[in-house]
């Protein structure tokens, strides 16, 4: 009786993994307008401040449980994707390693102060990698 119990349990608790590892987080579902790479000091309080938004949105699009528990290196998803997100001729571009805005600019002919102000980037140094940027056309600068 007691290995049929035990037998049960385990099989139980080795199942979990791979339902918890099955079930998609809320960013997952959706599509991600932009994400943050957690660096070292930083926490889901600033990054809500930063990023114009609350804790309680960053922990349900992340599928966070207790905001006190992010690490160094984590992508968060800090904005969700809205189909009205993109301006009419505006396309999407997701930063790759070693782009900078600059060139991204460049790249597509636009500004470099409309591509800032259009995906609410305070800082054009500070992109990231997976960051999806929205490219307006030439009509709308």
């Amino acid at each position: 009786m007691k290995r049929t119990i035990f037998a049960l349990l385990t099989a139980g608790l080795l199942a979990l993994p791979v339902w918890i590892a099955q079930t998609p987080t809320r960013a997952e579902a959706s599509v991600c307008a932009q994400t943050h790479l957690v660096q070292r000091g930083e926490n889901l309080y600033r990054l809500a401040q930063r990023y114009n938004t609350s804790v309680g949105t960053l922990q349900l699009l992340n599928g966070i449980s207790n905001p006190s528990r992010i690490f160094v290196g984590q992508s968060l998803c800090v904005r969700q994707a809205n189909p009205d997100d993109t301006p009419v001729g505006g396309t999407r571009y997701i930063v790759q390693s070693g782009d900078r805005l600059s060139r991204i600019a460049q790249r597509f002919g636009v500004d470099m102060a409309v591509l800032a102000r259009v995906n609410n980037i305070t800082n054009p140094s500070r992109i990231y990698t997976g960051q999806v940027l929205t490219i307006p056309d030439a009509t709308i600068q």
